[in-house]
């Protein structure tokens, strides 16, 4: 059957056309559909990864298989007790998994759309000198530290809990901070905003079973921080001396100064892009591939 270029032109045959053919639109949106819910499902799954969420899904998933069970064989009784737990059981997931939704939805609120563009990249330079000052030095002597850099999600809640600073970042300041037996040493920095907003400040704990036996309180601290924020933890042990960093869920640890400075760079201040974040986890890869 030949074709004219008059029919290709024509609006009524292409729809003529995806109404009879096997890729109608209806199908391709059916197609579109199955893809979206997949993708949802894959987020869901990656964000909950190595968080106490991943048992409380198991626990959902068997429920619904009992609610399908009883519903076959004709078990009315478990059927409406199920149908029970299923419909006021949203309500109590957005309670059991608040950690998780807040998650969730501060990702979808870090598209380079919301983002504001990086225009000072000699202070974070400057602060990122501040903090390899301090790192060497403390690792050095063992001084045990903890210092939490906000980015886009607000921390405002922890900063509450510290004594306030408002200081500028320097090496110095940091090392006096975290001497031992010192008033300010228990606890965490945060940073905002190019500036030390606190000292002293208490983090929550993660309560994964993924973190090794061997890191104590301060990377415990540092790694539930990292699964309620985007923010960028850095950990210096009391016991050993090792320089760990925490971000996305992730503990990244016993690092050398080439690789902690190479990924603070890469976070504060490279713009955010595809790009970058796969060069990021090729990096992180390669470290924690190194470091068994």
């Amino acid at each position: 059957m030949s074709i004219q270029w008059s029919e290709l032109l024509d609006w009524n045959y292409w729809q003529q056309f995806f109404s009879t053919n096997f890729l109608s639109v209806n199908f391709l949106v059916n197609i579109l559909d199955i893809i979206v819910v997949w993708y949802l499902i894959y987020k869901l799954i990656m964000l909950v990864r190595g968080t106490k969420a991943v048992q409380l899904l198991k626990g959902v998933a068997v429920i619904f298989v009992i609610r399908t069970v009883s519903e076959i064989i004709g078990l009315k009784t478990v059927s409406w007790l199920t149908d029970q737990v299923i419909t006021y059981g949203v309500i109590a997931a957005v309670v059991i998994f608040q950690p998780e939704v807040r998650r969730g939805l501060e990702h979808l609120g870090r598209s380079s759309f919301f983002r504001s563009t990086r225009s000072e990249e000699q202070e974070d330079e400057k602060m990122i000198a501040a903090f390899d000052k301090a790192i060497q030095y403390m690792s050095r002597r063992k001084i045990g530290a903890l210092i939490t850099i906000e980015r886009n999600t607000g921390l405002d809640e922890y900063i509450e809990t510290g004594i306030a600073l408002d200081a500028d970042i320097t090496g110095e300041l940091l090392i006096n901070i975290f001497i031992p037996n010192t008033p300010l040493h228990d606890g965490a920095v945060i940073v905002k905003h190019n500036k030390i907003a606190v000292a002293s400040a208490y983090l929550p704990l993660s309560e994964s079973n993924l973190i090794p036996k061997e890191f104590g309180t301060r990377h415990r601290a540092a790694v539930g921080i990292s699964e309620v924020s985007d923010a960028i933890t850095i950990v210096v042990s009391e016991e050993t001396g090792d320089v760990s960093l925490t971000l996305n869920n992730e503990l990244i640890p016993r690092l050398s100064q080439e690789e902690y400075l190479k990924i603070l760079r890469n976070e504060l201040i490279i713009p955010e892009s595809d790009e970058k974040k796969n060069l990021l986890q090729s990096f992180l890869d390669g470290v924690k591939g190194g470091k068994k």
